[in-house]
């Protein structure tokens, strides 16, 4: 049996005095795949208008398209980077990403755009998990660690709110082509970096040839079907035959991954890597987290569209404070991660987000911005920005190098999945509950005004997206121990064990 070593590179000591640069590269292109899952948001409307999208359900694809396979190959992508180097899937994955900004911007009609988006969204499941796995294995001392994660999970948290800024920006002033093409230069100078600084580290030499492809191909396309089942869920009917049975599909093909994981010799996802609390408790608090987030990215946008008839650039604009006060309170997380430790940063970071979720179940129709939006956009950033860091970190606590690209794919999972999915069962119940109100039924008397159906299915979301973040905070709170994080990596014979975390005071 070969002994389970770290591979060492020749450059090593000189790739580390550049960690830097290698994070600055790293940052970029995770910034990048991130800003592409809203960028387009504001600039649907010229989209459908000139390629011709026959409907909004057909529409909607320019968003689906990108999240299903960003979200269904997430796994793959950190897996693969262990087995066959970081910097390989990193530059694999910010190719093809590249490529397809490439097509998008030239795209001439919708189907090729849909396609084009598909693309990217696989190019990001590899560079994803490979940006955060290259931190992990060029940061190992715990202080270095910290401040780099603060800067990944700040550029992560930023990504999605600065895309509707830059997309307002660009649809207004030049086109909505540009929202793809701007892509081009930054991942080549991200390809040409990585090239020169990012060295190629990977897991161990003897499992090179051990993919494990049923697992691969069953737990992408279980999370797929899943993922389109809750997408459309609203259009389709919720007890819809068509509904049930790609719901039904999507976990039978989950359950058969976990068949083939608990039976071969060289799984995917090691199932035994979740048996760590820091694991299983950090993906379950990213999941429901993320679940409830996503709807901030979306309702506010609609409600300024329809009700207060702002422009993109406006909406871009007020949006602004959402990066700006996360990136303050991920400052701030860094600060106190040491002190007040991560369980109790977590919970107090996600009560904020519920309490700023919870500003807009009273949101009037004729509201103001400053009085109505703008305080929920500032406690939900805040609250945001004091997650990511401890989220993030409790989640790869103690994990040996040789599975840090699994444990990165896992977190980035939950992320993603948390994101697509929440939004699309919380958004499918308001706008149920929109149309309950509409036909006249919703208080058993005629029908109100559009306006109002709206901002009230708005308000029903909200709500549900509160408790979905309140559920986090409870398993943030009840599921850490102080003892989980003064544990060091022993998974693997021979591996070099990586610094645990600083101790930190009981919660």
């Amino acid at each position: 049996m070969p002994t389970h070593t770290a591979e060492k590179h020749p450059g090593e000591e000189t790739h580390r005095n550049k960690r830097w640069i290698i994070l600055a590269l790293t940052l970029i292109a995770q910034f990048m795949v991130t800003l592409d899952a809203t960028i387009v948001t504001v600039a649907l409307p010229s989209i459908q208008t000139d390629l011709g999208f026959a409907s909004q359900l057909d529409l909607q694809w320019v968003i689906n398209a990108y999240i299903l396979f960003f979200g269904g190959f997430l796994l793959l992508g950190g897996r693969a980077g262990d087995l066959f180097g970081r910097q390989r899937l990193f530059l694999i994955g910010l190719a093809l990403f590249t490529g397809a900004s490439l097509v998008n911007g030239l795209a001439n009609d919708s189907t090729m755009l849909v396609v084009g988006r598909g693309v990217q969204g696989f190019g990001a499941a590899l560079v994803s998990p490979a940006v955060l796995s290259i931190i992990i294995v060029t940061f190992r001392g715990a202080g270095e660690r910290v401040k780099a994660l603060g800067f990944f999970t700040a550029v992560t948290a930023s990504g999605s709110a600065a895309g509707m800024l830059f997309g307002g920006l660009l649809t207004d002033y030049a086109s909505w082509r540009w929202i793809f093409l701007v892509n081009i230069p930054i991942g080549l100078v991200g390809i040409l970096g990585a090239i020169r600084a990012i060295p190629n580290s990977k897991a161990r030499a003897g499992s090179l040839r051990h993919m494990d492809l049923p697992g691969a191909i069953s737990v992408t396309a279980g999370l797929t079907l899943l993922v389109t089942a809750i997408v459309n869920a609203h259009t389709w009917g919720w007890g819809s035959a068509r509904f049930v049975w790609v719901t039904v599909g999507g976990v039978a093909l989950l359950a058969a991954f976990v068949f083939i994981e608990l039976r071969t010799s060289h799984p995917l996802v090691r199932l035994g890597i979740f048996a760590k609390r820091t694991i299983s408790v950090g993906n379950a608090v990213m999941l429901t987290f993320t679940g409830g987030l996503f709807v901030m990215m979306f309702f506010p946008t609609l409600y300024l569209a329809e009700n207060m008839q702002y422009s993109p650039i406006k909406i871009g604009l007020a949006y602004l404070p959402w990066p700006l006060a996360m990136m303050a309170a991920g400052g701030i997380a860094q600060k106190l991660l040491g002190r007040t430790g991560p369980r109790l940063l977590l919970v107090m970071g996600l009560l904020f987000v519920a309490v700023g979720l919870l500003t807009f179940v009273r949101l009037p129709v004729d509201g103001s911005y400053a009085a109505d939006v703008l305080p929920g956009i500032l406690l939900t950033a805040a609250g945001a920005g004091l997650v990511f860091t401890p989220a993030f970190m409790v989640a790869t606590t103690g994990v040996a190098a040789e599975e840090s690209g699994l444990a990165s794919g896992v977190i980035n999972t939950s992320q993603q999945l948390g994101s697509a999915l929440g939004l699309a069962a919380i958004s499918s119940l308001a706008a149920g509950h929109t149309a309950h109100l509409l036909s006249g039924t919703g208080r058993g008397a005629s029908a109100v005004s559009q306006s109002s159906a709206l901002v009230e299915g708005f308000q029903r979301g909200f709500a549900v997206a509160s408790v979905v973040v309140i559920v986090s905070a409870i398993i943030a709170a009840f599921g850490l121990r102080k003892a989980d994080f003064t544990q060091e990596p022993g998974d693997s014979e021979g591996q070099e064990a990586e610094q645990p975390m600083p101790a930190v005071h009981a919660a």
